[in-house]
């Protein structure tokens, strides 16, 4: 499945009022930056972060971790492509 496929998949769930798949991705060059973004390539992820490494995904039906609100994150991805979140240092040192 290429990854327009997986976009118009996305775009569509939302139109009807779905929640959406979310990616989680890590930078390599900034080990407790994350980010949500809508797709698993991480296309409209910012460059400056790069290179960018999925480490998970949020179905729609499930809760972001971290306590993080859905409808915010989701409103972000659908405005820019991408929301980026710090890790605590404490947290990242068990990763």
């Amino acid at each position: 499945m290429s990854s327009d496929t997986i976009d118009n998949d996305e775009s569509n769930a939302r139109k009807r009022g779905g929640a959406m798949r979310i990616f989680i991705f890590k930078s390599e060059v900034n080990p407790n930056l994350r980010a949500f973004g809508g797709d698993l390539a991480g296309i409209k992820l910012p460059g400056q972060f790069k290179p960018w490494h999925a480490v998970g995904t949020v179905a729609p039906n499930q809760d972001l971790p971290y306590k993080i609100a859905r409808d915010e994150i989701e409103k972000a991805i659908s405005e820019s492509g991408f929301q980026l979140f710090r890790l605590k240092k404490s947290a990242t040192a068990a990763s």
